[in-house]
């Protein structure tokens, strides 16, 4: 099991932890989400102001507090629709991470790469538009996990709007809430592009 920080050491929990992510308007894609943990604490939450989905090349990840944790940013030119990791505010030159296709025909699934250790690589697979997918390392354990979210009270299965991040224990969180980020704005660019075909 892959452990220890990529972005931040205080999210990386000693126990699996499981987050309810929401998705802060309905009306507009991409454009904002709040974390919460068991205790319905706030963990993280991320806001858009881009007015169309197209503008949002970067999605600042923050605390609770509003501190900046993380800033991906679409890599542009790029043929597989590689996004970039970046600590805090973006400014650092290099980046932690990336994610791409992992091929340009179909939409086989994600990869992501760590930059500062070549042979740590993940692998996303599933459909992030059903809200169903699964994060490996490279020994293809489960290290994260994207599924619905279930109201236990009424055993009612929850809208997309209202989704479970599981985490593993040891495997930083806002690492898999970055990703998170980076699989919404995918998912919208290829709605986009589908819809610009199909026209």
């Amino acid at each position: 099991m892959s452990r220890g920080a990529i972005v931040e050491e205080g999210f990386v929990y000693k126990e699996e932890t499981h987050l309810t992510v929401l998705k802060t308007s309905l009306f507009f894609a991409g454009d904002g989400f709040t974390a919460y943990d068991s205790n319905g604490t706030i963990v993280f939450r991320v806001d858009s102001y881009a007015s169309d989905v197209s503008d949002a090349a970067e999605v600042v990840l923050m605390d609770a507090a509003g501190r900046c944790v993380l800033t991906v940013r679409r890599k542009r030119p790029s043929l597989h629709n590689r996004w970039e990791g970046f600590v805090g505010e973006g400014t650092a030159l290099k980046p932690l991470f990336s994610v791409r296709r992992s091929s340009m025909i179909g939409r086989s699934g994600m990869t992501v790469d760590v930059y500062r250790n070549p042979n740590e690589e993940y692998l996303i697979k599933g459909s992030f538009a059903d809200r169903k997918c699964t994060i490996f390392n490279s020994q293809k354990e489960l290290v994260a996990e994207i599924s619905r979210k279930v109201d236990s009270c009424v055993n009612v299965v929850l809208g997309k709007d209202v989704f479970l991040l599981s985490v593993k224990a040891g495997f930083d969180s806002s690492f898999a809430m970055g990703m998170t980020l980076i699989l919404d704005q995918i998912r919208w660019s290829d709605f986009e592009r589908d819809g610009a075909e199909s026209d």
